[in-house]
Formats: structure tokens, C-alpha cells, sequence
């Protein structure tokens, strides 16, 4: 079940048993209702990676003094749903049950469900903090309930009001909106505005940090199936992931919505391998 990937993310060739994060791909993109091809992603990523250095020079560390396992892409099945969340619920349970942190890469953003599915189970207070563009807070999409337009609101269906905590947020049908206002979700439009107090008001409580790239501006992140104008820089973005993991314990994270096809250039693509190694380097404290 975990065994070593052949072709890992850069710098990632630790052992199992020594590493402290696990990488994981999970590239379904089976209820995308715009443009699919996150499925690519993943290993476009770990592909592109070495056109990086392993060094950050944002932080001062490399990857090569930390220790990251890759266990490459689960084998999802094509349309049950269900078992796509089970198979990635399983994977980041046994990751956590380790004692390691789950990084999980996308793929749709639907796949969080699996993810918060197994860390809320073994952290009961458990926190999310989402970057985004949208809100998918819908509790329905065309009347799927399991959605990519509906992840954050099951999401709330396990961790209930106060919990969720969304930044960057700049389209969503009126109506979500309108609920998340209610104080259910804390939905910050436009950009980070807040985070500092967000961070300071969850403290040590265990978080779930769940960045989907298209709250990136389409004019630096084309590479993906929804983009909406209006986003934040890759700086701004950067500044914001460093301080989450600055200031709060995160327990697992995931990153998604690369659509690699959709960008010939390689530039979303080079950016996304790019906050994958800073986020590696910025958990690992």
C-alpha cells in the first residue's frame, strides 16, 4: 500500500519509515463540472519538480535536510464516487495513525473530503483553513451532494460552525454566501485580509490547510479548470501559506485543481511544484 514511488517529487526519496510528511497523489477529477483534467496533475507535478532546486531561498532550508516519502498516486476507480473517498480516507488514516503528515495532491478539490474524513477523526478539534476562489458551499450541486461545489459544506457537516475558516474567496452562487454569513464559515472575499487574527484566535488546535490554486490570478495560474479574475499573487499567496505554517499545528494538508493541459507554457505547473516544495519546508519545523 505504501510502497516507494519510482518517480518521486524532488528531494522526496526518504524511506517510509523515516519520513516525517508523506506525499500522495490523488488525481480524480470525476465530478468537475467545467473543464476537467486535474486527474494530470499530480504527476505533472512530481515530473516538473526537477526543473527546481531543492533549496528555497524564501526560507533558508532544503528538502534534502528533511525527510519525505512519495508514495505516488492512488489507484482510484471511475464513477463511484464513494469509493474514491474511501480509498484516499484510508490512505490518509494510516498516514496519520503513523505518526506522519499527509500531503495529499490533487485532483478536483472534492478528494479534501477523504482527506478531513481521516484527520477529523483522529483530531476531533480539528480546524480548517481554505484558499480558494470559490466557496463550494453548496450542499448540493445538480443534486449531487459529493461535488467539488460542495466539499467545504461536508466538511462542515463534520466539523459544524466555527471551524472553517475560507480566504481569497471571490465567486459562489449568492445563497452560499448568504449561509456561510450566517456563522457557519468564515469567508474572507478577495484576498487574506484577517488571517493574522484567524491564526492567533485557533492557537495550538490541530489544522487541516487546504490550498486550492485557482485563488491564484488566472493571469499567473492559467493552468486550471475554473479560473476566476481577481485573484492574489503567487507572493501573496506565498506570504500567506508561510505564515499558516508558522503559526498554527497543521496535521495534514492538500494542494489541487492543477489542470496542467490547459496551460502549454508550464508556468502553472512550475508554480505549483514550486509551493509544493515550500510547503514541505514550511511544515517541517
Amino acid at each position: 500500500m505504501l510502497s516507494k514511488n519510482i518517480q518521486t517529487f524532488i528531494g522526496c526519496e526518504a524511506e517510509y519509515k523515516e519520513a516525517d510528511i508523506v506525499l500522495f497523489g490523488a488525481p480524480f477529477d470525476g465530478t468537475t463540472s467545467y473543464r476537467p483534467g486535474t486527474r494530470f496533475g499530480p504527476q505533472a507535478i512530481r515530473q516538473e519538480s526537477y526543473g527546481l532546486e531543492t533549496y528555497s531561498p524564501y526560507q533558508d532550508k532544503d528538502l534534502t535536510d528533511i525527510a519525505v516519502f512519495d508514495s505516488g498516486d492512488l489507484e482510484l476507480p471511475f464513477g463511484n464516487v464513494e469509493r474514491v473517498l474511501q480509498d484516499i480516507e484510508e490512505r490518509t488514516g494510516k498516514i496519520i495513525g503513523d505518526g506522519k503528515i499527509p500531503f495529499m495532491i490533487g485532483g478536483e478539490h472534492l478528494v479534501t473530503l477523504g482527506s478531513v474524513r481521516a484527520v477529523a477523526e483522529r483530531y476531533p478539534d480539528l480546524h480548517i483553513i481554505h484558499f480558494d476562489a470559490h466557496t463550494d458551499l453548496r450542499n448540493d450541486y445538480l443534486g449531487e451532494r459529493l461535488s467539488h461545489a460542495s466539499v467545504i459544506r461536508r466538511c462542515h457537516d463534520i466539523l459544524g460552525d466555527g471551524r472553517i475558516f475560507q480566504f481569497g474567496i471571490r465567486s459562489g452562487d449568492r445563497s452560499e454566501f448568504e449561509w456561510a454569513k450566517q456563522g457557519h464559515v468564515f469567508t474572507n472575499t478577495f484576498n487574506f485580509d484577517g488571517l493574522e487574527d484567524v491564526l492567533e484566535d485557533i492557537g495550538d488546535r490541530p489544522v487541516y490547510l487546504t490550498l486550492d490554486l485557482d485563488v491564484l490570478d488566472p493571469s499567473a495560474f492559467p493552468g486550471t479548470g475554473t479560473p476566476e479574475a481577481g485573484g492574489v499573487t503567487y507572493v501573496e499567496l506565498l506570504e500567506a501559506l508561510l505564515a499558516v505554517c508558522e503559526k498554527v499545528h497543521i496535521v495534514g494538508l492538500d494542494m489541487n485543481e492543477l489542470s496542467p493541459t490547459y496551460d502549454a507554457s508550464g508556468i502553472s505547473t512550475a508554480t505549483a511544484c514550486k509551493l509544493v516544495r515550500e510547503l514541505l519546508l514550511a511544515i517541517k519545523k
